[in-house]
C-alpha cells in the first residue's frame, strides 16, 4: 500500500503551532553518568559484557537492564480524521504520543513509522523489533488490517499489544457512558444503544459495551443497519451482525435511533438532527469524530441529557489519554504478557469512580486530573495475567 498522493499545503513556518513542533518533540536522554573512565568501563566495554551475559542466560532479565521502552508504531494509513498520509506525514502524531505517555504516566515511548504493506508484511516487521521493547502500542493503521494486525501480534509476542485508536477509545467511552446511566438515572445494561461507525472504534466499544452487560447494541455503517438482511460484508462486520441487534432492525440509522437511549458516533460523518428526534427522553449522546462530531454539541443537547465529544473545547471529552498511559503503565509494572478485555473493563470501571458524583457536564475526569493514569494502572495490574 502507498499513501495517498499529498495535497498542497500552503504552511506559515511563524504560526506557533509549527514553531512548537520544529525538531521534532521528543528526545533521547542517558539516565547514567558519565564522568570519567570508572562510569566508561561500567556503562560500556568491558563492564556491559557482564550485563549482556546474564540477559543472554535469562531474557528477563532485560526487563531489569535494558530500558524496554514502549514503541508507538503506525504505517500512517489512518491518521486521525486526515485519512492516509504515510510514515512521514504520521510521525508527528506518533511523537505527540510519546509526549503524552511520558507526561501523564511516566511511561518510556518511541516513536516509530514504517512503509505500509500486508499484513504478514507489518506482523514480520513488528515482531522483529520486539525484543526491544516492553509493550507495542499501534496507532491509526487502517481497518480492517488493524484487526488482524493485532491479533497475529498478540498471539506472536509475549508483551502487551494494544491498538489505541480500539481500545483507548472504548474504555474511555464505557467509562463517560456508566457515569453517563447514573446522571440520566437508568441502568447502562437495560439501555438501547446505537454504534454510529462499523471501523476501529466501533468494534472495539460494542465489545466492550458487551462485556459490561448491555444486551440491545445496533451498529450502523455507512449503508445502514448491520443486520441479517445485508450482504457483502467483511469479516469485522459479519461478526458484529453475529453479535449484535437481537431486534433484527434493517435499515438506514433513523430506524435504528427510533427509542433508542444512547448514540455512539464514531464514523466521521453527519447524522441529521431530524434522526434524532426519535431517540429516548433524556438520551445520551456521544459524537466522538474530531474535529467534526457527528453531531454538534449544541444540536445534540437539544435532544440530549448527556452529551460527549472528542473535542477539548467542550465539556465530557472522551479523550484516549486518560487510558493509555496508565493501560501501559500497570500492565509492565506488573508483567503482564497482555492487555485483556478484563483488565480494559477494568480500566473504565476505575475511570469512572475517580468522578463519584457525575452531573451532565462531568462524566469522565480531566485528562489533568491529579494520579488519573495511577488509578488505571492499579485497575489494570490488578487484573493482569503473568507472564
Amino acid at each position: 500500500m502507498t499513501a495517498s498522493p499529498a495535497q498542497p499545503y500552503d504552511f506559515d513556518p511563524t504560526n506557533p503551532i509549527f514553531v512548537a513542533h520544529e525538531g521534532g518533540k521528543v528526545g533521547y536522554v542517558a539516565t547514567k553518568p558519565l564522568n570519567g573512565r570508572d562510569d566508561l568501563s561500567k556503562l560500556y566495554t568491558p563492564g556491559v559484557a557482564e550485563v549482556c551475559l546474564a540477559i543472554a542466560a535469562d531474557e528477563s532479565l532485560s526487563d531489569v537492564y535494558t530500558a524496554r521502552p514502549v514503541a508507538v508504531i503506525s504505517d500512517g494509513t489512518a491518521v486521525l480524521g486526515l485519512g492516509d498520509i504515510g510514515p512521514k506525514g504520521a510521525m508527528p502524531v506518533m511523537e505527540g504520543k510519546c509526549v503524552l505517555f511520558k507526561h501523564f504516566g511516566g511511561v518510556e515511548a518511541v516513536p516509530i513509522v514504517m512503509e505500509s504493506g500486508s499484513v504478514d508484511e507489518i506482523v514480520e516487521a513488528v515482531a522483529r523489533i520486539a525484543p526491544t521493547f516492553g509493550g507495542i502500542n499501534l496507532e491509526d493503521i487502517s481497518a480492517p488490517r488493524c484487526f488482524d494486525i493485532e491479533e497475529r501480534l498478540k498471539e506472536r509476542l509475549d508483551i502487551p499489544v494494544f491498538h489505541d485508536d480500539q481500545h483507548g477509545t472504548a474504555i474511555v467511552t464505557l467509562a463517560g457512558l456508566i457515569n453517563a446511566a447514573k446522571v440520566v438515572g437508568r441502568p447502562l445494561q437495560e439501555m438501547r444503544v446505537v454504534v454510529s461507525g462499523a471501523g476501529a472504534a466501533g468494534v472495539a466499544i460494542t465489545k466492550l459495551l458487551a462485556l459490561e452487560g448491555v444486551k440491545d447494541i445496533v451498529v450502523c455503517d455507512s449503508r445502514g443497519i448491520l443486520g441479517p438482511t445485508r450482504t457483502g460484508l467483511t469479516d469485522h462486520k459479519q461478526r458484529l451482525v453475529a453479535a449484535t441487534n437481537p431486534r433484527g432492525l434493517a435499515g438506514s440509522i433513523d430506524e435504528a435511533l427510533r427509542g433508542a437511549d444512547v448514540l455512539i458516533g464514531v464514523s466521521g460523518g453527519t447524522i441529521g438532527e431530524e434522526h434524532l428526534m426519535e431517540m429516548a427522553e433524556d438520551a445520551i449522546i456521544f459524537a466522538l469524530a474530531n474535529p467534526n462530531p457527528e453531531v454538534h454539541p449544541d444540536v445534540a443537547h437539544r435532544h440530549a441529557a448527556v452529551v460527549a465529544t472528542g473535542r477539548s473545547d467542550f465539556p465530557n471529552q472522551i479523550n484516549n489519554v486518560l487510558a493509555f498511559p496508565g493501560i501501559f503503565k500497570g500492565a509492565m509494572e506488573s508483567g503482564a504478557s497482555a492487555i485483556t478485555d478484563q483488565m480494559k473493563v477494568a480500566a473504565a470501571e476505575a475511570l469512572a469512580a475517580m468522578v463519584p458524583e457525575p452531573t451532565a457536564d462531568e462524566v469522565v475526569p480531566s485528562v489533568f486530573a491529579d494520579g488519573v493514569a495511577d488509578v488505571v494502572a492499579k485497575a489494570v495490574a490488578d487484573r493482569a495475567p503473568q507472564r
